[in-house]
């Protein structure tokens, strides 16, 4: 099959896709008969996407079923232009959030599980300050979808996830570098950044109460330690409770570059310890029944001595599902096994690192169809 570019004359905006589009690697980008709804899936498309080359009959590429991975992917690459076109002040720029709002939405809703071990098996695709707020809008998905919020209110905070920390875009990779404690300047950035983000979206044209409430609030905590407000308890939006939940947790197991990411089950105990205080604590209680004990892409050693990881919930927080890749012996196994945590003898015995577990796999491998990249 011949490959091509796409002309800038053959796309347009509100206009479906007569093909499909596919990335350069060969990954599904866009699907036949979707619409572009905004200039960031437009540029994108233009940038890196190549189609089956027709002029001589030659057979068009094959559908592809579709992907979490790629879709959250996908999110990941549009964020990287359109936060800093809106903290460039350019007017409209908050429009082209909506698309990637709503993929993060489709993406949790196709395959929770994926989605979630994204957040510990995709920390590669793209920069940090990026993958973060989208990492973040995966849980807030989630949680938003558990407490069942209307789907206004849904998409609200998901826009808010994406956006939180557009106030503080371009000193974002120094901090995340930042080894040692802030200085006074920095402090007051940081205890800033809500209220500017809030401005510039403002000036991007947003009006979404819910949105901007979220964002102004997220840093905000129940017992009125927060920033920048100082609110506590029912003042504090359900939508800026939930993003401060899922933005503490994927902070801590993120890889820094001056610390390693904690374990997924020690950053849910961390929070739950010595954040107690300042949580929404049913809230809290909700992130760990939905996230479980041992999140989804945890890995494991069972009580048998096998390793591998956490591929689905259970039916209890503390009994997921594990898939075993490396047998009791220490060899790997030929094909995954699939372990039911309820069995004694595939009980997990403990949490291990990345590198204690020594692992090299394809999501695919394990979830299958919606982890293709």
């Amino acid at each position: 099959m011949k490959i091509r570019r796409i002309d800038a004359g053959e796309l347009a905006l509100g206009l479906a896709l007569p093909w499909d589009v596919y990335g350069e690697t060969g990954s599904l980008l866009a699907r036949l008969g979707h619409v572009i709804s905004s200039e960031t899936q437009l540029e994108l498309l233009l940038a890196r996407g190549v189609i089956a080359d027709t002029s001589d009959d030659a057979p068009r590429a094959p559908t592809e079923a579709p992907s979490s991975l790629r879709m959250l992917n996908l999110v990941t690459a549009g964020l990287a232009l359109v936060l800093p076109a809106i903290a460039a002040g350019q007017a409209l720029a908050h429009e082209q959030l909506a698309p990637l709002a709503q993929l993060v939405d489709e993406a949790v809703a196709l395959d929770a599980d994926v989605a979630l071990a994204c957040i510990l098996h995709n920390q590669g695709a793209g920069d940090f300050a990026v993958r973060h707020s989208v990492d973040t809008a995966v849980i807030t998905a989630l949680l938003a979808r558990a407490l069942k919020l209307e789907d206004g209110a849904v998409r609200s905070v998901l826009l808010a996830a994406l956006s939180m920390n557009v106030g503080m875009l371009g000193r974002h990779a120094q901090f995340q570098r930042k080894e040692g404690p802030l200085d006074a300047d920095e402090r007051a950035y940081i205890h800033a950044h809500p209220q500017t983000g809030v401005n510039l979206l403002r000036a991007a044209g947003v009006s979404d109460g819910v949105w901007l409430q979220a964002v102004l609030q997220h840093h905000e905590n129940i017992d009125g330690s927060g920033y920048p407000l100082g609110i506590k308890g029912a003042d504090i939006g359900v939508g800026a409770r939930l993003i401060m939940l899922a933005d503490r947790y994927c902070a801590r197991v993120s890889a820094r570059s001056y610390r390693k990411p904690l374990l997924p089950n020690a950053a849910l105990r961390e929070m739950l310890m010595a954040d107690k205080a300042i949580l929404d604590a049913p809230l809290a209680s909700l992130l760990v029944r939905e996230l479980g004990i041992y999140p989804v892409g945890t890995f494991v050693k069972l009580l048998n001595g096998e390793i591998g990881v956490v591929t689905r919930k259970g039916l209890s927080a503390a009994t997921p599902h594990v898939q075993s890749l490396i047998g009791p012996r220490g060899a790997r196994l030929d094909v995954p096994l699939r372990r039911d945590t309820r069995v004694d003898l595939h009980a997990i015995r403990e949490v291990l690192s990345a590198e204690q577990a020594g692992l090299q796999f394809r999501p695919d491998q394990l979830w299958g169809r919606s982890a293709r990249i």
